[in-house]
């Protein structure tokens, strides 16, 4: 088939749009769909400026979405004062898979002159993740412990980075299998923490950097409501969400980009293969359901907020043990170091 833009050869076809592309065109469709996604969640505030520029941490795993992303953020805002990138990699400590990819992440930065900073969890919290799959104190899937030592990490070190902001790599099939999770689960709660967490556009902010007022009015469109600020976390961003998985991938093919595509050894997240395989199915007999699916879901997580306020825990405060943000007395990262050191 030919490119439906310039008839060169076509390298994919979009089923949900019925466009087919050639390289150059496809490349160019994912780095829009970035840069739009950046300008529509008005990533970069009014108030950013050369003497006073943003810094972005970029987690990068060294999987194709984190170094797509990472790709095309530097491509965008090289020449870019305002915006200063920094690359965060966790290394988990699991033998034959994280060293490889963290090839990828130094290949890609130095390519790119982009700073890279590493953390391990063998640092962090003397423990790796083969030995706390083969302890497993709480009999948990070997994510549930991963996700909460990740979220830690990422959180303190962005924090220690100086970070305005902190964006990851979730593709448009990452957030449509998020989305339907909180259906199924009637998590109405969780959907307006996730709106105002990373789906919401930013309040504008005026040159002094404070926040424009206004910008919280709630208006016609509701996707158009900026999210509620969370001043316990540094604020993220996923730019990367409007690109479906497969498309990722192929960018970073076409583009030859040192993504390390493996899957973990210790992913078994049940729940969500199901809901990825539902989705696929779904997608295939109708093109564009992810797209609709995640376009409802933001609608309604932004009323959600609107109505919940995010519910932000009152006596929100401090870790006894380590300090970090927590609504408990002991945060859940400390209550699984706990477990592992009893065990």
């Amino acid at each position: 088939m030919d490119c439906d833009k310039c008839g060169d050869e076509a390298v994919m076809h979009a089923a949900y749009s019925g466009l087919h592309l050639c390289n150059d065109h496809f490349c160019r469709s994912v780095e829009t769909r970035v840069r739009r996604r950046v300008r529509e969640d008005t990533l970069v505030p009014r108030s950013a400026a050369p003497d006073d520029p943003e810094t972005w941490v970029v987690g990068l795993s060294g999987g194709k979405d984190s170094v797509v992303l990472t790709q095309v953020l530097h491509d965008t805002f090289e020449d870019d004062p305002r915006i200063e990138l920094v690359a965060l990699t966790i290394h988990e400590g699991i033998e034959g898979y994280r060293d490889e990819s963290l090839e990828a992440c130094e290949e890609l930065t130095a390519g790119l002159d982009v700073r890279h900073e590493v953390v391990s969890y063998a640092e962090e919290f003397g423990v790796r993740m083969d030995d706390v799959v083969e302890d497993d104190p709480e009999g948990m899937a070997a994510c549930a412990y991963c996700g909460v030592f990740r979220r830690d990490v990422l959180e303190r070190y962005a924090e220690e980075l100086g970070a305005d902001k902190l964006l990851t790599g979730h593709n448009l099939d990452d957030e449509a299998q998020t989305a339907l999770m909180n259906f199924f689960e009637g998590d109405v709660q969780q959907m307006a923490s996730h709106y105002d967490a990373s789906l919401g556009p930013f309040p504008e902010m005026d040159p002094y950097g404070e926040a424009d007022d206004s910008a919280t009015d709630v208006p016609a469109d509701p996707t158009e409501r900026p999210r509620r600020p969370q001043d316990h976390h540094v604020p993220r961003a996923k730019p990367l969400r409007d690109v479906p998985e497969k498309e990722v991938a192929l960018y970073a093919h076409l583009r030859d980009l040192p993504a390390h595509i493996t899957e973990c050894p210790h992913a078994e997240e049940a729940y969500r293969g199901e809901v990825q395989e539902l989705l696929l199915g779904m997608e295939e007999r109708h093109p564009g359901t992810r797209h609709s699916v995640v376009a409802g879901y933001e609608k309604l997580a932004s009323l959600a907020s609107s109505a919940f306020g995010a519910a932000e825990p009152a006596e929100y405060g401090e870790c006894a043990n380590c300090g970090a943000p927590t609504g408990r007395d002991v945060c859940r990262k400390c209550d699984l170091l706990d477990a592992l050191e009893a065990a």
